[in-house]
């Protein structure tokens, strides 16, 4: 009876603590939730003003989505609150097909900008390039609009059209602009995206150049790889000029064709130090000795600066070309219980070495800063864009649209394939001492 009596004094006691210290903790947590909930409480009495004394009746999620969207507006160009139809059509273009343009776009210093138009596009081929801002859609301005809205004017059935108005920068001088505007129509279409293009080119080389990171490109990287070291090829130039982006997993799944020993590819960072996430490649790799060059531009974001900064980093590969677009941040897709979806930034990616590559508008800093830079006027980025466009007819290879006689040099490709042969003839070199 007695021992009964201890445990229920125990068990008193110990209650009697809790009960103390959740005296002294809840002022503070209840503190913490009333700021929380006074703030909330003026959307719902904005909310019910509205709802209450708007000249017209407004539908209520109409409101809500307003809201949200303006919340998620206040965060980065990157996060975004989607409506139920632009977050489907956000899931089908991560599985590599959407209808649309053809284009990936950003805000950059408050105007509608372009990452990069699509390889085979309708954007693509009417012409639109990397940084050019859209200054209009459909005679409307654009300046001040979000993202969400943006995609919903550019992006519309197949086969209708949609005017844009472009804003280019003709000089190459980042101080210095001289602007032209140009009023392009595009016809939608079903946007099937073909991420893996792949040729021999001379001394044996082989070429592989990767659109953006789908579903499917670490499996049609793998195939173009193959296909070429049966071809005979010894090296390699990886191409990821006007790469967008895309998947994380994609990208990292390429890094690691080409980094062995379990080598860190990239880490995610998120607000709490122990929301650190690394991304390493396997224990062996089938092409971690090729000797290889990339290839990058304005237009190169996200995963295409994950490969290039892992294959830098480790000094796996050469990089050659201009600064990259400096897109370096995670976001997560989020669906939410109405159908629609929230595109939040949760951590930002570092390479092996630490180096965060997120553009910095205010410093003019970030992206992957090549080995060897090799600028490009706009006008040669142009013609190297329709010229790499390709057609295909059975039985006979891929062939430009362009004829041969009109083309242009590439003279980022040209400097890759000068330091592979470059390479090849310096270890052949017998040094003796004299």
């Amino acid at each position: 009876m007695k021992a009964v009596w201890r445990a229920r004094i125990k068990t008193y006691a110990v209650g009697a603590g809790i009960l103390a210290l959740g005296v002294w903790l809840l002022p503070r947590a209840y503190a913490s939730a009333d700021r929380t909930y006074e703030q909330l409480k003026v959307l719902v009495d904005v909310l019910d003003y509205i709802k209450e004394n708007y000249v017209e009746e407004v539908e209520t999620q109409s409101l809500v989505h307003g809201a949200a969207r303006g919340m998620v507006g206040t965060l980065d160009p990157f996060s975004q609150f989607m409506d139920p139809e632009l977050h489907k059509e956000i899931k089908t273009e991560t599985e590599g097909q959407f209808g649309g343009l053809g284009i990936r776009i950003g805000m950059r210093e408050e105007w509608l900008t372009v990452i990069t138009p699509l390889p085979g596009t309708p954007a693509y081929r009417a012409g639109v390039l990397p940084q050019d801002r859209i200054i209009k859609i459909e005679d409307e301005s654009t300046q001040g609009i979000s993202l969400t809205d943006a995609v919903k004017k550019l992006r519309g059935k197949p086969g209708t059209t949609v005017k844009i108005t472009v804003a280019r920068d003709n000089s190459n001088d980042e101080k210095q602009h001289d602007w032209s505007t140009h009023d392009i129509s595009i016809t939608r279409e079903v946007i099937k995206i073909e991420s893996v293009q792949s040729r021999m080119l001379e001394n044996k080389t082989g070429y592989v150049k990767i659109a953006e990171f789908s579903a499917h490109t670490s499996d049609d990287t793998m195939e173009a790889l193959e296909k070429l070291k049966k071809a005979g090829s010894t090296s390699l130039v990886l191409d990821l000029r006007n790469n967008p982006g895309g998947l994380l997993t994609a990208a990292v799944d390429v890094a690691s064709f080409f980094l062995g020993d379990n080598k860190l590819v990239v880490y995610t960072q998120g607000r709490q130090a122990e929301n650190r996430q690394d991304f390493r490649a396997g224990s062996r790799s089938p092409y971690s000795h090729m000797p290889m060059v990339v290839l990058v531009n304005g237009g190169s974001a996200s995963g295409s600066e994950i490969v290039a900064g892992a294959l830098q980093d480790h000094k796996r590969a050469v990089v050659v070309g201009t600064r990259t677009f400096g897109k370096a941040s995670v976001q997560s897709v989020i669906p939410l219980a109405d159908g629609s979806g929230l595109r939040l930034t949760v951590a930002k990616y570092y390479t092996p070495a630490g180096r965060s590559i997120h553009r910095d508008e205010k410093k003019k800093t970030g992206g992957i800063s090549p080995d060897f830079e090799v600028a490009v006027t706009r006008e040669i980025e142009v013609k190297l864009q329709a010229q790499g466009e390709l057609i295909y007819e059975n039985g006979k290879e891929a062939e430009s649209v362009v004829d041969k006689g009109k083309r242009v040099p590439d003279s980022v490709l040209d400097r890759a394939l000068e330091l592979l042969k470059a390479r090849e003839v310096l270890s052949s070199l017998s040094v003796t001492d004299g």
